[in-house]
């Protein structure tokens, strides 16, 4: 497996495949790189697909200490992005979903080396949608890493970063996934940052003239779906386009694949 050091020194391992140009995935929060692997398969016969897993999730490492993790800042996976896009080739289309949409705008707005960005449900403050920008809650989050609490943070971002009901987070902690969930929970820190509070397209996103393509499934949530299509307005260059199915905000790859392709192409 390929692996690249970040600026601060974090390890990022990724998955290659395909030939072709360049293509980077960024999975949102409770994610890692298996998350795009379906979508990036469908697209790997006419690009390079690359599949990260962001800081703190699956091989990839992470220098910030759990003591510590109310440090983040978005920076440092602006730079992990950066990192893999130069080890492979120096700029790159990027494909985020969910928060991890987010993080790529950022990027592009902070002027990492993005030729096209295809956005799925970004789970922006828009449309009526609060998601995880309640105030406060990176700063929570991290409180309950440093205390020894994982399990306590992962249910609290689900609860209220995510909007699952307390009943089913219950029910959630009792099933075998619970253990994969703990393992992952100092990057809900990451991904509380990433969308808190405006949690609203910046004036740098709306400047970027950057070709960008924002998805939402046809079944995916209605505040999802709601937020996702209110985006356009506030980009530069973006269009916004509805896939068939994505219930339960999953990606449908080979639809969704068909229409990035499209995009990229265009």
């Amino acid at each position: 497996m390929p692996t690249v050091t970040s600026a601060d020194g974090t390890e990022i391992a990724y998955d290659r495949a395909g030939d072709g140009p360049l293509i980077v995935f960024v999975p949102g929060v409770f994610n890692d790189r298996t998350t795009c692997a379906a979508l990036a398969e469908h697209l790997r016969d006419r690009y390079t697909v690359v599949c990260p897993d962001r800081r703190g999730r699956g091989d990839s490492g992470d220098v910030i200490a759990p003591s510590d993790a109310a440090s983040y800042d978005v920076q440092r996976e602006i730079e992990d992005l950066e990192a893999v896009i130069a080890a492979e080739g120096g700029d790159a289309a990027v494909f985020g979903f969910s928060s991890g949409a987010i993080l790529a705008l950022m990027a592009a707005a902070a002027g990492a080396p993005i030729t096209k960005l295809a956005l799925y449900e970004p789970p922006f403050a828009l449309g009526g949608l609060a998601g995880s920008a309640r105030d406060g809650l990176p700063g929570r989050l991290a409180a309950l890493i440093a205390d020894g609490r994982p399990g306590d943070a992962v249910a609290t971002m689900q609860i209220e970063g995510v909007g699952l009901p307390p009943e089913l987070v219950e029910q959630i902690r009792r099933s075998p996934l619970w253990p994969r969930l703990e393992a992952l929970a100092q990057t809900v820190v990451y991904d509380a940052t990433i969308t808190r509070a405006p949690n609203l397209p910046t004036p740098q996103m709306a400047q970027l003239d950057l070709p960008t393509l924002v998805l939402s499934g046809a079944e995916s949530w209605e505040g999802v779906r709601t937020a996702t299509k209110a985006l356009p307005a506030h980009l530069a260059r973006a269009q916004h386009v509805e896939v068939p199915g994505g219930a339960g905000h999953e990606i449908p790859a080979e639809a969704t694949a068909k229409l990035v392709d499209a995009f990229l192409r265009a």
